[in-house]
């Protein structure tokens, strides 16, 4: 399946450390999750590793001007972590989202609490 294909380029780049969380002003809620949560980098990248089909919802074009021919894939994934000022574990409910680059390199856009339940396409 073509979609199996691209999931493991996604992974080996992200094992290989060739990609990125987007971290700028405008992804206020990946922060979020780094802020409200006992989570680390080496954590996020286990749970983008441990990505499968199953967790998959949909694809998006870029809407963005200058990038409309890039394709956005979007995942869910529940994870238990840690409340940072609290002491109890929570079942998180995950939005990923990423673009894997003409060059291989993948921009993780999300990774934070869903806003809303997303639909899972294998599901």
């Amino acid at each position: 399946m073509i979609f199996d294909a691209y999931l493991c380029k996604v992974k080996d780049a992200i094992k290989k450390d060739n990609y990125q969380i987007a971290n700028n002003s405008r992804r206020k809620d990946n922060k979020k999750l780094f802020w409200d949560y006992i989570i680390d980098e080496k954590m996020a990248k286990e749970i983008l590793l441990e990505l499968t089909a199953y967790d998959f919802s949909e694809i998006l074009q870029n809407e963005h001007r200058g990038y409309k021919n890039e394709f956005l894939y979007v995942f869910g994934k529940d994870v238990r972590l840690l409340e940072r000022f609290g002491s109890d574990e929570k079942l998180v409910h995950l939005y990923i989202k990423f673009n894997r680059l003409d060059d291989g390199y993948v921009v993780v856009i999300s990774l934070h609490e869903q806003k809303y339940p997303i639909s899972y396409y294998f599901k």
